[in-house]
């Protein structure tokens, strides 16, 4: 089942009620809706893109038990941040300007740009107001143009020459990122 990328994660966070109403909003925003708020073993919100009989890639927010809000700028130990795929470049500028700058969520990069990680990748970054959590919302083209390859081409390149250990090449960059990993053995 590992073709279907990341099940779930959750999240522990210091106002829970507060954050309920940053997450409600924030997800609501992007079309997420919520699946479950049951106090069975613990208490927890859970949200998903689409409902399915069978949950699939899901977001939960529970109480923290400990801790203080998240720093990003520290980059302590932990998940450095969390992206959503946005259906549209059109989206992530609007979830921008009508859900973070409307709402005066604090926002890390505005939308721009990536080329340097793939043609035509497209995000926002921003910080949940509550418990500090690094988000981003990111769009990448299904096909990208002859464009977005050629600036994504010239991004890496630039990189290159920046770096001697990589020979000055996009090939060079393009295999140091592309590591080999261990693979079961058949027994």
């Amino acid at each position: 089942m590992r073709w279907r990328g990341v099940s779930h994660i959750e999240f522990a966070v210091p106002d829970y009620d507060e954050s309920l109403k940053f997450y409600d909003a924030m997800l609501g925003w992007l079309g997420y809706s919520s699946f479950s708020s049951l106090n069975m073993e613990y208490q927890s919100v859970y949200y998903m893109t689409r409902n399915h009989v069978a949950p699939h890639s899901y977001i939960g927010i529970q109480p923290a038990a400990s801790g203080e809000k998240l720093v990003h700028s520290e980059q302590a130990v932990g998940v450095n941040h969390v992206a959503l795929w946005a259906r549209s470049r059109r989206e992530v500028d609007r979830f921008y300007r009508d859900f973070l700058l409307a709402k005066n969520i604090p926002v890390t990069d505005a939308p721009k740009a990536y080329p340097q990680y793939t043609p035509g990748y497209y995000a926002v970054f921003f910080d949940d107001p509550i418990s500090g959590i690094h988000w981003e919302l990111a769009w990448i083209p299904t096909v990208p143009s002859p464009r977005q390859f050629l600036a994504s081409y010239r991004a890496i390149r630039e990189f290159s020459r920046s770096r001697q250990d990589l020979a000055d090449s996009v090939p060079g960059v393009i295999r140091q990122a592309t590591r080999r990993l261990p693979r079961r053995t058949r027994g």
